[in-house]
């Protein structure tokens, strides 16, 4: 029996909610179940910390009541930017309490600006900043000509604000948004500059990256706790998927997950752990300590060559990572631990009495 004194170590996992949702603070209905099962088998107490805006301040006193806090927040919820939930995880953090992902830890690896960073690298492709309205008309437009091209928005997720363009000549421009439902368009290059300009100001800037001709060939997402590769995804057709005879694109079809012993995507595994990790993060600004505990980078393929599968970073997502495979829960638990432990060797200890 552990003495009386003793409290299992003290995690939050946050993730969006409404106030009922928050008052309820029932682990057996968040899509987080699975995990919050896992750390309660390891002995650690962990607790939802459902998450809004509108009761930001007790969600700040819950944190600051735990020892760590893993994050789950999309760059936007219910049409609200992360503003003042980074800024109260910079404060909490500041405070003692460990959290990932640390709010600047995303923008240095976790935005679109993650391409431009890598595009010399053996996983980099030919991205460009875009940081105005001219230079969707200059720069954007001489790119075209050369191909089509994949605009994407600083930061989002589930493709918005990534547009595809081609051109087709005579001032037509194919204009496709990667947005679920959304049809490909036959515009005016006027049109192209209008759709992608509140985007570049919304930002400041768009991220331009050349279109990978083989995307019809699937998309592969590897999923890493901190710098080892736990699980894959796999997803054959997904958004931008090029149209079939009949002129009619499919629909985005389900990510098929795996374990990190996946046949079909061991060279890349061994190519993200002895080596392209470490590359990911120098060239991000991100040390080895800070990396995410839970994070992914998706890979799309791109020319082959003569020293075999050629992968192409398409983006990398830290700000909101499920669903996941099965298979990372146990990495995650493990490291978690690790760090709660780690914590705990730290923490300073109460001082005796000396009046005993």
């Amino acid at each position: 029996m552990p003495p009386a004194s003793f409290a299992p170590p003290r995690l939050a996992i946050l993730y969006p909610g409404d106030r009922a949702l928050r008052d309820r603070a029932d682990p057996s209905e968040s899509r987080f179940a699975p995990l919050f099962e896992a750390f309660a088998a390891a002995g650690v107490a962990a607790r939802p910390a459902v998450y809004h805006d509108d009761f930001a301040d007790e969600v700040r006193t819950q944190l600051l009541q735990v020892q760590a806090v893993l994050v789950w927040h999309n760059p936007i919820e219910g049409g609200r930017t992360r503003a003042v939930l980074d800024a109260l995880l910079r404060e909490v953090a500041a405070r003692g309490v460990f959290v990932s992902t640390h709010p600047d830890t995303i923008l240095r690896l976790g935005t679109k600006d993650i391409l431009l960073a890598v595009r010399d690298l053996p996983f980099g492709s030919d991205a460009w900043r875009v940081d105005s309205e001219d230079a969707l008309r200059t720069e954007v437009a001489a790119r075209l000509a050369h191909g089509p091209r994949v605009l994407k928005q600083h930061r989002g997720h589930s493709g918005i604000g990534v547009w595809r363009i081609e051109a087709r000549g005579d001032d037509r421009y194919t204009l496709q948004h990667a947005q679920r439902g959304a049809l490909p368009e036959t515009v005016a290059f006027d049109t192209v500059v209008q759709r992608l300009a509140p985007h570049v100001a919304a930002g400041g800037h768009m991220v331009d990256q050349a279109w990978q001709p083989r995307l019809a060939e699937g998309m592969v997402r590897a999923y890493l706790v901190g710098d080892r590769v736990a699980g894959f995804g796999h997803q054959a057709i997904n958004a931008l998927h090029p149209a079939g005879p009949d002129g009619i694109a499919p629909p985005p079809g389900p990510r098929l997950y795996s374990g990190p012993g996946d046949d079909r995507f061991q060279d890349l595994r061994r190519r993200l752990e002895n080596g392209w990790v470490d590359l990911l993060a120098e060239h991000a600004g991100v040390a080895r300590h800070e990396l995410p505990l839970l994070w992914d980078a998706d890979f799309l393929l791109g020319e082959r060559s003569g020293d075999g599968e050629r992968y192409v970073l398409c983006e990398v997502n830290v700000s909101s990572v499920a669903p996941f495979p099965p298979a990372a829960i146990g990495p995650l638990v493990a490291v978690v631990q690790r760090v709660l432990g780690q914590r705990a060797e730290h923490a300073p200890r109460p001082q005796p009495r000396l009046d005993q």
